[in-house]
């Protein structure tokens, strides 16, 4: 490739990003941005980014003016718009030359351009895309579908080269370009059906505010395309059951390598979990940059954001719209921090070995759950002051797929690689889950000392496992128990003093883990406020519970360990 891309903008834009002391970008575009380098210098096999496509782009880009400035769009967009145009119409894939990146989601905070941006992308792909191509937009309500038609009617009208009536003719219901008679149409949630489309590229606009339903009517019309764009933008908002959320806990997975990648980009502007405790967000000036790209360099939209934060300290009426709209912190999750960052855990992973357990006296930590949802079992000991674990997980047979769709896990990979297991049918079989556990010492060769449990769903289980011989105990869920456990466990895995037998379903749980704090400081992991199945780490943290208790008052063996 030549080193037309590299030179250019939007590379420079990543590699500042991935300076390893910039902490006013979070750590997801970091992640996002130094996968994208790994394309643009070759570390990649069959994937590139095509030289010819980007003078292509910067060509139109030179034509294009902007509607505010006057200046053509080349030297005005900003750097975080130059990367998002680049990565996701210029990666290509070398079989074939098709479009890498299926799904470009752009999470950022209001007046960052990013209606206007997306609609510089639809004005380049009305230009480069095959000829009939249909381009749509979808949003809550009509008016709010209509303002990419705006930014696009606006970057048109501005534009000499564009604004003959030979190339577009603006419409009251769509935008069709003459060219290639392409044209792009806005649909309103409220008032179309979005079903019976076929879109080359959508735009849902504010997915923060809608359910699935035109995000997935929209890529299922895509199917039969082998250059297929969708591309999803919004702000936070405060309701817990939105499209948005999903979209955004798919692409942390798939940057955290807990996903196959689905061939998205993703620029995820929120602040790192570090940030959300505390009410750092009342001081700390890096919670506004990681969130408004644009306000770095710009010190007139900063001098705004810091004035309407300064209301918001005052005024509790203000925070809302303030910490949703312009920080993406949605408010009512205030106090919630991730457990531990997931490439913290993942230095911790070792492949299975069933030689290390046998003769290894261990403890057990269950979290038997609903008896329609997963079901968990840790078994951990002690060696060398370091703490081992292997972990599984259980669920309901004939609801694979399902939780596999609705929680973006693939339970059929992990069911697999002998981490997970499906037991019963529309609920958990706990009779399978207590041969389990009763099938440890001969399947691993190890001496179960205690079992560790809550008493919800669990008493019948308890029952039959101690009339097997076992010695169980009981772990009440509350703060002022759990946060000894939670601590000890964080503090191993930094430590580097945990290992795990590999297992990604374990992994995608300790990505979902959040914790929050009682009127005394105890952490423990918070199950209604994690962000996915947290199974596997309750009950990894109820067998910690076990090992530290012997560890302080019991047996001599672990206690000449730690």
């Amino acid at each position: 490739m030549a080193d037309t891309v590299k030179r250019g903008k939007a590379v420079r834009y990543a590699r500042w990003c991935c300076l390893p002391d910039n902490d006013k970008v979070p750590i997801y575009v970091k992640k996002q941005c130094s996968q994208w380098l790994d394309i643009v210098y070759g570390r990649l096999s069959g994937i590139f980014v095509d030289d010819e496509a980007y003078r292509r782009v910067c060509q139109l880009l030179r034509l294009m003016t902007h509607p505010d400035l006057g200046t053509p769009l080349y030297d005005s967009l900003e750097d975080y718009a130059w990367l998002f145009i680049v990565a996701v119409l210029c990666t290509k894939t070398r079989k074939g030359k098709h479009r890498y990146y299926q799904t470009a989601l752009l999470e950022i905070c209001r007046k960052n351009y990013k209606t206007f941006n997306s609609g510089v992308i639809f004005v380049l792909l009305f230009l480069t895309e095959p000829r009939f191509s249909r381009f749509f937009s979808v949003a809550p309500d009509l008016k709010l579908s209509s303002e990419l038609k705006l930014a696009i009617r606006k970057i048109i009208k501005s534009s000499p080269a564009l604004a003959d009536s030979s190339v577009f003719k603006v419409m009251r219901s769509e935008i069709r370009c003459k060219l290639n008679d392409s044209e792009y149409t806005p649909l309103a949630y409220s008032n179309d059906r979005m079903d019976g489309k076929l879109a080359n590229a959508f735009l849902a606009d504010e997915a923060g505010a809608m359910d699935a339903y035109p995000i997935e009517a929209m890529r299922s019309s895509q199917i039969t395309l082998a250059d297929k764009l969708g591309i999803i933008i919004s702000t936070q908002y405060p309701n817990d059951d939105n499209a948005f959320l999903d979209e955004i806990d798919i692409s942390k997975k798939v940057l955290d390598g807990l996903l196959d990648s689905q061939r998205r980009f993703s620029l995820l502007y929120e602040p790192d979990q570090c940030f959300l405790t505390d009410d750092q967000w009342m001081t700390d000036d890096r919670i506004i940059c990681q969130s408004n790209p644009v306000a770095i360099d710009n010190h007139l939209v900063m001098d705004a954001l810091l004035e309407m934060r300064s209301m918001a300290v005052l005024y509790e009426n203000k925070r809302e719209n303030y910490l949703c709209k312009h920080n993406n912190i949605k408010y009512k999750g205030l106090g919630v921090e991730g457990y531990v960052e997931i490439t913290k855990v993942q230095a911790c992973s070792r492949p299975r070995d069933l030689e290390f357990w046998r003769g290894r006296p261990v403890y057990l930590g269950l979290d038997l759950s609903m008896s329609d949802d997963n079901t968990s079992v840790a078994m951990a000991t002690v060696a060398g002051n370091v703490l081992y674990a292997a972990v599984f997980g259980f669920v309901p047979a004939d609801r694979v797929d399902l939780k596999s769709k609705k929680e973006s896990v693939d339970y059929r990979r992990l069911i697999k690689q002998g981490v997970c297991f499906s037991c019963g049918g529309e609920v958990i079989d706990y009779g399978f889950v207590e041969q389990f556990i009763l099938s440890l010492p001969e399947r691993y060769g190890v001496n179960i000392v205690q079992v560790g449990y809550d008493r919800w769903n669990a008493l019948s289980t308890v029952q039959k496992l101690e009339a097997a011989g076992l010695e169980c105990v009981e772990i009440k869920q509350h703060s002022s128990v759990l946060h000894s456990p939670t601590k000890l466990l964080r503090e191993k895995i930094l430590q580097k003093e945990f290992v795990y037998d590999e297992n990604k379903m374990l992994e995608i749980n300790f990505q979902n883990a959040r914790c929050t704090e009682d009127t005394n400081r105890n952490k423990y992991v918070n199950k209604k406020k994690s962000e996915g199945k947290v199974d596997e780490v309750v009950a990894l943290i109820n067998a910690t519970y076990l090992v530290e208790q012997d560890m302080l008052f019991g047996h001599d063996s672990f206690v000449a360990q730690f």
